[in-house]
């Protein structure tokens, strides 16, 4: 597998959509706008679940301008947090759990996130796609994070053959080289969003056609 000539093809293809004013996914744009703040990453990721990005931006802003910090949220009661999150997909259940994880920074890691992906993964409502997420964009740390777009086109062109996200991120640490770890998932959510749709792909303008084995492909475009 030529991993150098997929990234360099699909780094070239986000650089032309950026030049169009595309914007990079939800989280990365959030953690770019608060300089890589790790609880800015940390809310904006949990709020980006089951959630459009154009809603996760919305709402990531609204809850960061009333709380900040972890502290800050603590001074804030479910009920606020969840008006303030509104339309982001299971906004109660996100509520609460940033409600519980602010309170569980401030008794163990005063007030601070930690950058253990084990640490992470013992906050309330954080999966492995959100503790790797957080590692890679707020800390600069090597993480695979995988998420369904990942996990659809890496099964789709041939690079795994796994069932789950979990196997696909295990699957990933095996086969790609770690320079390429903290760079898939950004690329591969834009081409996941704009071209490799999860039914009748665009196929016709793949830029990675012949590093794809159009595995389950039936209908494209």
């Amino acid at each position: 597998m030529n991993w150098d000539a997929v990234f360099e093809i699909l780094e070239a293809w986000r650089t032309a959509l950026k030049a169009q004013n595309e914007e990079d996914p939800a989280v990365t744009t959030v953690a770019e706008t608060y300089r890589k703040d790790p609880w800015a990453v940390l809310a904006s990721t949990i709020l980006s679940l089951r959630t459009k990005d154009d809603v996760t931006m919305r709402t990531s802003k609204a809850l960061l301008a009333k709380a900040p910090t972890p502290a800050a949220l603590l001074a804030l009661s479910e009920e606020e947090i969840s008006r303030l999150i509104f339309p982001a997909g299971f906004y109660r259940t996100k509520a609460k759990n940033l409600l519980a994880i602010a309170q569980t920074l401030g008794e163990k890691y005063n007030g601070a996130v930690p950058s253990d992906i084990d640490a992470l993964l013992a906050l309330p409502g954080v999966g492995r796609k959100t503790a790797n997420l957080v590692i890679t964009e707020a800390f600069g740390m090597d993480g695979v994070c995988v998420d369904v777009h990942v996990h659809r086109i890496s099964n789709r062109a041939g690079w795994v053959r796994t069932s789950t996200p979990e196997q696909t991120e295990a699957a990933l640490r095996e086969t790609l080289p770690r320079p390429f770890w903290r760079r898939i998932n950004n690329l591969l959510v834009l081409y996941g969003q704009r071209l490799c749709r999860p039914i009748s792909p665009f196929c016709s303008k793949c830029v990675i056609k012949e590093h794809c084995a159009q595995n389950g492909v039936g209908k494209s475009r």
